[in-house]
């Protein structure tokens, strides 16, 4: 692309990463418009904040008149009205994570965090602690995309003119033109790997396909690279077991080189504080505390913590930006407290993020009945092939109640996911659950067995319908 500004469309512009590359453009002075099938929270009110206007739905018309390049998101495939006059009228056009590094991470450091699980969490909290770091030292100061709303930033990105560039490496594919993962194209100077599973079960066909997309990214590191792992699994350990750049491991085992020991969680005015300590190359490295909660947070916050540190950021820094750190939206994000009543929003895409979220808030209320709403919404809950692991997540509750399969006619019956299977299952182990069909069912269904003390984890990782608004003003109006 030319220095000079140039009219950009992004089809589907309401994805996580989509709408932060949109913040981004804009910021290099591109004017932006873009268009999505619905808009939600919240890149929705982050686009309506940057004043960019959103289309819906997709239609020919909204790339007319025609822009000079138009990016399409990875939802998007043939057919779609946007796509087929793009092709049509040879429109140019190119990806989300090609843009990013052609634009922007060509010519910087490429930090990049990956990982089936935290990883957005994580990102973030690399950004922050390089963004506290530069209070001594502007050069550190980052430019990142995250695919969430960072809470200490406010944002999804930003732009420096300095060196070090933070960019969530999603393994999803790119594009219908391009099947590939996207931080194939981010070309990473070192990278942190929190976790390998099964996961995207609609372009991965098993565990040994996914394994194969990481060990293509750790490949990529060059020798004078970094790759910070988690110790906790053999299948990071397999990835990470030809780098030719120097690998650190991090988690609870001795071997680690950076062990996390003496995890402890209080509960005070301010909420949980989470302390732990970290020794490195055998010896006491230091004490970390967040205003978070769960053991994958702090596994999360060691890793920023070992790569921040190897990018000589000091100790005195990487503690204090911890210790202040916010959290993402929509991760254990408190939505609403009514009557006694919390209600808690959380991204929960896979069973062992349920698992984690659900342990992690047993950890902050202990005394609480913990109700568990899900809404089979991502690619790999819509469908059975980790029923069992589903179960065994949910069974960390005291309630349980499933929202009908998101969009159930587009997955194929034999590989769908049935709840009433699973929430038959869980009644046969003597917890209750129920099934609802959508969010108003729930609302209505919930709201009335609701007490005092309860809390309220709802999960998805889109808008289901607007439940997070729907459900704290339905117990307002019980308990006025």
């Amino acid at each position: 692309m030319s220095e000079a500004p140039k009219h950009i469309h992004l089809s589907g512009i309401c994805g996580t990463a989509m709408a932060s590359l949109a913040g981004l453009l804009q910021l290099e002075g591109h004017r932006i418009t873009g268009s999505d099938k619905a808009a939600y929270p919240p890149m929705s009110e982050l686009l309506h904040e940057l004043g960019i206007p959103v289309m819906e739905p997709y239609s020919e018309e909204n790339l007319s008149p025609a822009p000079d390049l138009v990016v399409i998101g990875n939802a998007l495939s043939r057919g779609n009205p946007e796509v087929e006059r793009i092709l049509d009228e040879r429109i140019p056009f190119t990806s989300m994570a090609a843009l990013l590094h052609e634009e922007f991470l060509k010519g910087r450091e490429s930090l990049v965090v990956a990982g089936t699980h935290g990883k957005t969490t994580t990102t973030s909290m690399l950004a922050w602690i390089f963004q506290v770091a530069a209070r001594h030292d502007p050069s550190l100061e980052p430019s990142f995309l995250i695919g969430g709303v960072a809470e200490n930033f406010g944002s999804s990105f930003q732009l420096r003119p300095t060196r070090t560039f933070i960019v969530e490496g999603d393994e999803y594919d790119t594009a219908f033109f391009d099947k590939g993962p996207k931080f194939l194209h981010y070309f990473p100077d070192a990278i942190i790997l929190t976790h390998v599973e099964f996961d995207h079960a609609d372009i991965y066909t098993d565990l040994e396909m996914v394994k194969t997309a990481f060990k293509r990214l750790v490949n990529l590191v060059p020798r004078r690279g970094l790759v910070v792992a988690y110790d906790g699994s053999p299948n990071v350990t397999e990835c990470v077991s030809h780098a030719l750049c120097r690998v650190e491991r991090y988690g609870f085992t001795a071997e680690a080189d950076w062990r996390i020991s003496k995890l402890r969680q209080e509960n005070g005015a301010a909420g949980v504080r989470m302390r732990w300590e970290v020794s490195h190359g055998g010896a006491l490295w230091a004490e970390l505390e967040m205003l978070m909660a769960g053991e994958h947070n702090a596994l999360n916050a060691t890793a920023a913590a070992a790569l921040a540190f190897s990018h000589g950021i000091c100790k005195d820094a990487i503690q204090a930006a911890l210790a202040s750190f916010k959290s993402v939206k929509r991760r254990l994000e408190v939505r609403a407290q009514v009557a006694g009543i919390t209600v808690i929003e959380d991204f929960a895409h896979h069973p062992t993020a349920i698992r984690e979220t659900l342990r992690a808030l047993r950890a902050v209320y202990p005394q609480s009945r913990l109700w568990a709403v899900l809404e089979p919404r991502s690619n790999t809950l819509r469908r059975k092939v980790l029923e069992d692991d589903l179960i065994a997540s949910l069974r960390l509750a005291d309630k349980v109640v499933l929202a009908g399969v998101y969009q159930q006619e587009r997955i194929p019956g034999a590989e769908r996911l049935h709840p009433e299977d699973v929430v038959q299952t869980l009644n046969n182990d003597g917890l209750k659950a129920e099934l609802l069909p959508d969010a108003r069912a729930i609302v209505n269904g919930i709201a009335p067995q609701l007490r005092p003390g309860d809390v309220v984890a709802i999960l998805s990782n889109g808008g289901f319908d607007g439940i997070y608004e729907k459900l704290p003003a339905r117990l307002r109006q019980l308990h006025p």
